[in-house]
């Protein structure tokens, strides 16, 4: 059967291992599986949300209500804007989705960083574009404007994903604002705040403020998301905010109900609790120390990370040989092989767990 060009340009994404993976294939039982791949929050989810949960899943056989006035409303008021300003995802990879099928083309391109999110370039391809990458893994905005300004004319889309994923660093906000002011009012730019919240939290000097950049710059939209200091990655729901008509336009690609009648629900509650979200931050950051003494003392490359992981990126040690080897211990890491890279990408995770897996990185170094 013949499929769609693209297709044959395209490898599948590579998420994180299941722990029913490793329970099968190791015969690890599960609670003994630790699970540091996916960027979750080791904490769980706030306590409400278990609460609300329990009495929302009575009314699962109802379709949510599609305005999602309520969690629209909640976020409004978060960020200053109002719910026009916004748009819900099933994840906010799928605003990434909408964002491309709206605006890129055979003859409109997408320009990113050499080593980011890999939905970006999947879903560029799916819509016919062109995908132009810097040379840099990082987000390099002089390399990015140098790009940009040679194939102006085939780029319509421009994605920076700050902080970015995979690698952990950020930009300032005072940059990207200086960047976006040189980008021509027809381009889109997709600000990928997936990690946002950590970002801040390290640093105030690299926060996004939603409100100001769709105010000034109103081809740009903000991307956020509960998988990650939320606690929701099981969830699923991301969301979007930008100027009016943009999301109007995006706004027509939606489907109904994308996203569930329990997501919904624990993305309202999760909203309402700070206090959950504060404390998975100085947890998060006062973990990483951990694993940054640790790279320092065994002289291992680690990136600058404003999120909730950190790579080691490795000179002689076959990264891939020790995620395998530490994955038949029962703890998943992230291989990024894929990305070209010899490094592995850690979930911060518990403080028993980040103790469990200092030791047995430290017992297979050579």
């Amino acid at each position: 059967m013949k499929f769609n060009d693209f297709l044959d340009d395209l490898v599948n994404y590579e998420a994180g291992k299941p722990i029913e993976l490793v329970v099968r294939e190791f015969g690890i039982e599960a609670k003994d599986v630790i699970k540091l791949a996916s960027n979750e929050n080791p904490f769980g989810t706030s306590k409400r949300v278990e609460e609300a949960l329990k009495e929302v899943a009575k009314k699962a056989h109802l379709y949510p209500d599609d305005s999602y006035f309520e969690l629209k409303e909640g976020l409004a008021k978060k960020f200053g804007v109002t719910s026009k300003n916004l748009i819900i995802g099933s994840g906010s990879d799928q605003i990434i989705e909408y964002a491309l099928h709206a605006k890129a083309n055979k003859q409109s391109g997408v320009l990113m960083a050499g080593v980011t999110f890999a939905m970006y370039e999947i879903y560029a391809k799916a819509a016919g574009a062109k995908v132009f990458k810097t040379k840099s893994k990082e987000h390099d905005l002089g390399e990015f404007l140098q790009i940009y300004n040679a194939k102006k004319d085939e780029i319509g889309v421009i994605f920076l994903c700050v902080p970015n994923n995979p690698l952990g660093g950020c930009l300032d906000a005072e940059e990207i604002y200086k960047f976006l002011e040189q980008i021509d009012a027809d381009t889109l730019v997709v600000i990928d705040g997936a990690y946002q919240e950590f970002a801040k939290f390290k640093d105030a000097k690299k926060e996004i403020k939603p409100k100001g950049l769709i105010a000034k710059f109103p081809n740009a939209i903000y991307l956020g998301t509960f998988s990650k200091a939320y606690g929701l990655g099981g969830m699923r729901v991301g969301y979007g905010i930008g100027e009016e008509s943009v999301m109007s336009e995006l706004g027509k690609l939606r489907a109904p109900f994308n996203i569930t009648t329990l997501s919904l629900k624990a993305a309202i509650e999760a909203l309402k609790d700070e206090k959950f979200v504060k404390m998975t931050l100085e947890t998060n950051f006062e973990e990483m120390k951990k694993y940054e003494k640790f790279a320092e003392l065994h002289g291992i490359k680690h990136l600058p990370s404003f999120t909730n992981f950190i790579v080691f990126e490795f000179e002689r040690q076959n990264a891939s040989g020790l995620a395998q080897n530490l994955l038949k211990k029962g703890i998943i890491l992230r291989d990024l092989k894929g990305y070209g890279l010899n490094a592995v990408r850690i979930t911060i995770g518990l403080p028993s767990q980040n103790d469990v897996v200092l030791k047995q990185i430290g017992g297979n170094l050579k």
